[in-house]
């Protein structure tokens, strides 16, 4: 009978787990492909309905690490051919952030909340969720790809409250709003407090909303995207590279003010293929415009591997190079290799490590035209493209390269964080691209002209308005981040200070009557 009983439990416990990691994975219909914005405001709902119920904090806090491995696998789906099982181990490493947050969401809105907590859920549960946000973004834990907010990348008013306070912001109001949808779904009596607190967010989001300002264009600049699609075989460097070329060559006439490349175009160092820059400057020459490549191959002057943006001019290369400094962990090198080093048997891991650039660069191209690149998934972060900004940057560059990923959900995922990024700062943002897809951004975060698909050889040139204003977010920074650190804290002080009212009111326990030798134990019953 006891093993019956225990068998029913662990099946219990299992069928919750389950319905735990599905219930972490809906919020990636937010994102691109599927790209159901909407989505994201209730998408967290019945894994907050989970957590709520669960009948321990113990149990809760479980029910927050499995939602947070099916959020991971399910946002990083894609990589799936690249790491294999190694994806699961990753999931579940990260998926252990989210177990104060299970615990925190039964504290809160288990029970019948009353509305005192109802209404601090709406502020540290939102908090819990960017404490999360802010450790997982750390390179060396992959970065902020599939950060809650980025789903709103096409939503004209959450672009102007990017502006505000940046992605962060946006990830706060959506977790808000699922808290706040939550609590009438699963309490009736907390339905008032809720709605009350609904019409609240939506006051104070439309007050900000208001509020926030709006770029002032003031120029307008030609920039050339050229995306040559697909090229295999062993020989696909010189093949990719006469294929950009003749692309490239297309745009003359065209009076474009800057062409641009996507990452790993030229799979060869420039001073060892002295004929390479050669044609490039020509290219630079006929087009009218400075050509901004990126060279993925072992330097000649310093040892290793490097990917760095590099900007040629019709004499050759005008000096002006960055080095890429946010690595993709296991693509592009692998932590702590002497001990991870056979995630490359299981998967397309870095076989060599890539090297580190060691700061920030803005290019001037002349015509007084200031470049702010970036490379590959290094768009995913917002202080990259806030510090380039803030050096004076008038356009924002990202040269990618998703080719691995052509058939997933990757390429638009990706080509939708310039969005954010143009939004964020205030400052356009040119996604360009191998293999698409390449996409670009006014300042204000609105896409300009068509996106370039995986399945697009083309050469484009898009019309960019320039702004030149200092957006709240580049001006203040990650401050929702800190404001939510400041919540957590606080939070931490209330429940330390509770625990010591509780130790302190509780009855003085039971102590046996101290025996001494003179008494008998037959007087005490012994």
């Amino acid at each position: 009978m006891r093993t019956r009983t225990l068998d029913c439990r662990l099946a219990s416990a299992w069928r919750r787990s389950a319905a735990a990691v599905l219930a972490g994975a809906l919020p990636v219909l937010s994102f691109p492909a599927p790209s159901l914005w909407w989505f994201a405001y209730i998408a967290l709902v019945p894994w907050i309905l989970l957590a709520r119920s669960a009948p321990t904090g113990r149990r809760a806090a479980l029910d927050g690490w499995w939602g947070g491995i099916g959020f991971m696998v399910a946002v990083h789906h894609w990589l799936l051919p690249s790491l294999h099982v190694f994806l699961f181990l990753i999931a579940a490493l990260l998926g252990a952030l989210w177990l104060p947050w299970g615990w925190l969401v039964r504290r809160f809105l288990g029970g019948v909340p009353s509305p005192g907590r109802g209404a601090a859920a709406l502020l540290v549960l939102p908090s819990a969720w960017l404490a999360v946000e802010l450790v997982r973004s750390w390179q060396g834990l992959g970065g902020p790809w599939g950060m809650l907010g980025s789903s709103q990348w096409q939503v004209e008013p959450a672009l102007r409250l990017a502006s505000v306070g940046g992605v962060w912001l946006l990830s706060f109001l959506v977790v808000a709003v699922n808290v706040a949808v939550a609590v009438p779904v699963s309490v009736r009596e907390s339905r008032v407090p809720a709605l009350a607190s609904l019409v609240a967010t939506a006051a104070a989001t439309s007050a900000a909303w208001v509020w926030s300002p709006r770029p002032s264009e003031d120029g307008r600049v030609r920039i050339a995207v050229v995306q040559p699609g697909v090229v295999g075989g062993g020989d696909s460097g010189d093949r990719r590279f006469d294929r950009e070329e003749r692309l490239t060559r297309q745009l003359v006439g065209q009076r474009p003010d800057l062409v641009v490349w996507g990452e790993s175009s030229v799979g060869f160092d420039l001073a060892d293929r002295p004929d390479l820059s050669r044609r490039i400057a020509a290219l630079s020459r006929e087009t009218g415009a400075d050509v901004l490549v990126n060279v993925d191959a072992r330097r000649s002057d310093r040892p290793g591997i490097y990917k760095s943006s590099v900007l040629i001019g019709p004499k050759g290369p005008t000096g002006a190079r960055y080095d890429k400094m946010r690595l993709v962990p296991f693509g592009e090198y692998i932590p702590a290799r002497s001990l991870l080093g056979w995630a490359t048997s299981v998967g397309k891991a870095a076989g060599e490590d890539r090297r580190r650039g060691t700061e920030q660069v803005v290019m001037d191209v002349g015509h007084g035209l200031r470049l702010g690149p970036m490379i590959c998934f290094e768009t995913a972060f917002p202080d990259m493209s806030r510090h380039l900004a803030q050096d004076g940057a008038d356009v924002l560059l990202g040269q990618s390269s998703t080719s691995t990923f052509q058939r997933s959900w990757a390429p638009a995922q990706h080509a939708s964080l310039a969005a954010l990024r143009a939004a964020e700062t205030g400052r356009p943002m040119v996604h360009s691209t191998l293999t698409g897809i390449s996409a670009v951004y006014g300042p204000d975060g609105r896409r300009l002209g068509p996106w370039l698909g995986t399945d697009a050889s083309t050469a484009r040139v898009y019309e960019v308005p320039l702004a030149h204003g200092i957006t709240p977010y580049v001006r203040y920074g990650d401050w929702p981040v800190q404001g939510a650190l400041l919540v957590l804290a606080a939070l931490s002080v209330a429940e330390g200070a509770r625990a010591v009212r509780l130790r302190r009111g509780a009855p003085a326990p039971h102590a046996p009557h101290a025996r001494t030798v003179r008494e008998s134990p037959v007087r005490h019953g012994r």
